[in-house]
């Protein structure tokens, strides 16, 4: 497998945003499979020296629930330093592919990717994943309504903790899988039809 479903939970909006935790799973999106997993709490103390909070964000947390809420101040939370790392790790161990063919997906093209790159570049890291590997879930999630009149996205069942990183992640991996499928699905019956 080489695309990889990130996502991120933070304390802010912007590109610089505090990193409070990271989901991934590997996913192969054209037959829905999920492989292995990926998930860091990060200290609150440690989100905030290398990114920036905003009120906005932390007062919508503070609004949501015990269970979504118990994920920011969590008794196994480690510092971003060794979060980042870890993912990398897992990415470098678990990619069945070259450097150059690791698919990242995030949902939104200036969000998840763009801040766990900042978070690499706060580190002096380099990130696992070349530019062109980057994956833009909401574009899929537009192609999917506009093209097919298609939205798991809004119709899938959500399984587990809503703003738990890794949850998101699976549920993401999953809806965007089942769009890719069905693209794939009318791209192969135009062919046929043209032949």
């Amino acid at each position: 497998m080489n695309n990889i479903m990130l996502d991120l939970e933070t304390m802010g909006k912007g590109s610089n945003a505090a990193i409070v935790s990271i989901g991934a799973v590997f996913f192969n999106p054209l037959t829905g499979e999920l492989g292995d997993q990926f998930y860091k709490r990060i200290w609150l103390e440690s989100a905030a020296k290398y990114g920036k909070l905003d009120a906005s964000t932390v007062a919508w947390w503070l609004g949501q629930s015990d269970e979504a809420r118990a994920e920011i101040n969590h008794n196994d939370s480690v510092g971003l330093n060794e979060a980042i790392r870890g993912f990398s790790e897992f990415v470098f161990g678990e990619a069945q592919c070259s450097f150059a063919d690791i698919r990242v997906w995030g949902n939104g093209c200036t969000f998840d990717n763009v801040i766990i790159a900042n978070a690499y570049k706060q580190l002096k890291l380099q990130k696992p994943w070349s530019y062109a590997g980057d994956m833009d879930v909401r574009t899929i999630v537009e192609l999917g309504r506009k093209l097919l009149n298609f939205d798991p996205k809004k119709d899938m069942p959500f399984e587990g903790e809503k703003h738990n990183a890794l949850a998101d992640a699976i549920h993401q991996a999953k809806y965007v899988s089942a769009i890719y499928q069905k693209l794939a699905e009318a791209t192969h019956r135009d062919e046929v039809e043209a032949a």
